[in-house]
């Protein structure tokens, strides 16, 4: 047993080793999400209401004529969930980078998933 256990953190150390950096971000991405209790992305499907939890990727204005819409895509390592806040051009806080819990419905949308005005907490930026 001692062996197997040896072998297994052996080959954890050079997977780590090995991995890219975006790798690395992935999977560091993921523990933080299960650490606050969160859903990953790609577990999630359509009508579940969930809590995601990761970076913002990018935030984007996007005018529409009965509407404005602000999207931001959400990526926790495993999968990306696009954030939707309906009637709004901008949020304080919410900026490519930042940490955020999200919890809303998922939705899809042109095959991609979505949470419509999700309630979410900032994280300290880091």
């Amino acid at each position: 047993m001692a062996t197997n256990e040896r072998t297994t953190g052996l080959r954890r150390f050079f997977e780590r080793l090995t991995a890219s950096e975006a790798e690395l971000d992935a999977q560091q991405l993921q523990r933080d999400a299960a650490k606050c209790g969160s859903v990953l992305a790609d577990q999630c499907r359509r009508g579940q209401l969930v809590s995601v939890s990761g970076r913002l990727r990018t935030v984007a204005y996007t005018p529409r004529t009965n509407l404005p819409t602000l999207e931001a895509d959400l990526y926790d390592g495993s999968d990306v969930v696009t954030l939707v806040f309906l009637g709004r051009r901008s949020i304080a806080g919410i900026e490519p980078g930042r940490q955020l819990t999200a919890r809303g419905r998922i939705a899809i949308r042109d095959d991609r998933k979505v949470i419509y005005n999700p309630f979410y907490e900032l994280e300290a930026p880091r």
